[in-house]
């Protein structure tokens, strides 16, 4: 089987930093899980002894502990400083970026508009720093605005860094003619819209897509979602163990794609079998 590769794949800037952050921080622990990859984080367990914490209770003193990538929540990080811990952020600046405008806006008396999946902890983290959290709104849809009441006349708006800039326009082109003022900022970091836009044009040659990351990943699905725009024959899948030879019955050209938090050296276990076909 031949594999195309997208032209921009993999890794990102928030995500190498992260890495190569863990990596610098031996014995330590990351506060949720660093990346939207099992494999990566069992590798920085296995071979830097890097531990995972889902609870502030879970923090002993003298811990060494790793912000994820996706940032947490305002007050968390607040006691999670009061503890008798060290504390290493990897925060990608892509997402404390969008946590210090809404803090700004908040402050200036702007209601809050986040696109984004209101579960997703870079959201959570970002909402947290509202000064009003009853006047944070997160939303998927453009008719998701339907039933809201703003507090103020003024909305500022911001996007989840992994989102589809194409959607975030049109819940912008529903606020716009509704309220006196609209402040836009476009927070969809700029690998994002790489990845994507190569994901798109891949699909459109190939017989079948490969997308390679964490089931559990935004950024990911995102990916698998556009390459099933033009190839409906778009796989989702975590390494080469999930790979079926029945996908590839009849097919000449695969193309592989991989989300943001992918390493490369899974990518390459799924070409090499890819191409075994």
């Amino acid at each position: 089987m031949k594999v195309k590769l997208a032209s921009s794949y993999g890794f990102c800037f928030g995500v190498k930093r992260a890495i190569k952050i863990a990596e610098e921080y031996k014995n330590s622990a990351t506060m949720g899980p660093l990346i939207h990859n099992t494999n990566e984080i069992d590798r920085l367990k296995n071979d830097y002894n890097v531990g995972l914490y889902n609870s502030l209770d879970e923090v002993k003193d003298n811990d060494t502990i790793i912000i994820r990538t996706h940032g947490i929540p305002k007050f968390d990080l607040k006691n999670l400083k009061a503890k008798d811990a060290k504390v290493i952020n990897a925060t990608c600046p892509f997402v404390t970026t969008p946590q210090q405008i809404v803090k700004k806006m908040s402050a200036e008396e702007y209601s809050i508009v986040i696109f984004g999946d209101k579960d997703h902890p870079e959201v959570l983290g970002v909402q947290s720093y509202a000064k009003d959290q009853d006047d944070v709104f997160v939303i998927l849809e453009p008719e998701d605005l339907n039933n809201i009441k703003f507090k103020y006349t003024k909305i500022a708006t911001i996007a989840q860094t992994t989102k589809k800039k194409e959607k975030y326009l049109e819940i912008v082109n529903t606020l716009i003619p509704k309220n006196k003022e609209v402040r836009v900022f476009n927070t969809i970091c700029d690998a994002t819209f790489e990845n994507q836009d190569a994901a798109r044009e891949l699909s459109k040659e190939v017989d079948i897509m490969i997308v390679i990351g964490g089931k559990n990943s935004s950024n990911t699905k995102q990916l698998l979602n556009i390459s099933k725009e033009n190839c409906i024959d778009s796989y989702l899948l975590e390494d080469e163990r999930e790979l079926d030879p029945k996908w590839f019955q009849n097919k000449k050209l695969c193309g592989i794609t991989a989300g943001a938090s992918t390493p490369d050296w899974v990518i390459q276990k799924v070409v090499n079998q890819v191409e075994a076909y």
